[in-house]
């Protein structure tokens, strides 16, 4: 079922054994997730006739889940195979995001640790346009924010509980009129934007942050180091300042809704989309579409 012609369903929901269109409510007022954050999503791309890098979400989630002591009710193989089936549903031609997500319906030890045995799991899929080739690229300024640690937050896990943060942090940078922000660790090294791991170059050599566990190291990322490597280009995972950005001739982010984006801003700094960037973003793309 895709709806009547004239009743376009843009966003489909697989939950408790069904498929359902638009926003279905899933949760009380006395969901753990609700009121205490017992949340974890993931999210994947389907454009062009692939979906890039799907399996290795849908394992992500399982593992964000038993971080944040939720209990899988899926495994990685029977996600994907619900993504392809709602991937389906659509027209085939709109760009789409797909986000399987588990959280917790009661709690435990006083109630607000999670009961495992409470899990649900639900994946929505909905449609979502992917950056042209030629956007404009992204301003960035410094964030006064900050990213947490393991020992405050669960920065091992894709955890819904994490994006207030981030959230602030882009609409603090937006309210300057930048588009997004780079954030530092707690110890003013650099980890991240707001929305996106991040990448510099500097005399052809791309550098980005090392995984010190204060930001989640993205698949795309990783995908991207891959292909760079691949291709010849040497790409330094190492500890970055603020001042190692100021001094790059090219910086882009990574990550899985926009994939590579170039930055032509950080504060008063600007940069160029350089070649380094481009060849990212294409290599990304090719290897996508085999």
């Amino acid at each position: 079922m895709h709806g009547s012609a004239d009743t376009k369903i843009t966003t489909w929901n697989y939950i408790d054994g069904e498929w359902l269109p638009g926003n279905p409510p899933v949760a009380g007022p006395s969901t753990h997730a609700m009121w205490l954050g017992s949340s974890v999503f993931d999210g994947a791309r389907w454009f062009d006739g692939v979906a890039p890098d799907l399996g290795l979400h849908c394992q992500r989630i399982n593992r964000s889940a038993l971080a944040l002591g939720l209990k899988p009710t899926k495994t990685p193989q029977e996600i994907e195979a619900l993504a392809r089936e709602g991937i389906a549903r659509f027209d085939g031609t709109s760009p789409l995001y797909i986000k399987p997500m588990y959280w917790g319906e009661s709690g435990s030890a006083g109630l607000v640790a999670v009961d495992p045995e409470s899990t649900r799991f639900a994946l929505v899929i909905f449609e979502a346009a992917m950056p042209p080739k030629d956007q404009p690229g992204v301003k960035l300024t410094l964030s006064p924010f900050r990213r947490p640690t393991m020992e405050c937050m669960p920065t091992n896990a894709k955890a819904g509980c994490l994006y207030p943060n981030n959230g602030r942090i882009l609409s603090e940078a937006r309210s300057r009129g930048f588009d997004n922000a780079l954030v530092r660790d707690m110890l003013g090294n650099v980890a991240e934007t707001g929305s996106a791991n991040i990448f510099m170059v500097k005399d052809g050599v791309a550098f980005t942050p090392a995984e010190n566990h204060t930001f989640l190291a993205g698949i795309t990322r990783s995908r991207v180091m891959k292909l760079l490597r691949a291709a010849g280009v040497e790409v330094r995972e190492t500890t970055l300042s603020v001042d190692d950005f100021m001094k790059a001739d090219e910086v882009f982010m990574s990550g899985n809704y926009s994939k590579v984006q170039p930055v032509i801003q950080l504060d008063g700094r600007s940069y160029q989309k350089g070649p380094v960037t481009a060849r990212a973003y294409d290599l990304y793309m090719d290897w996508a579409k085999r």
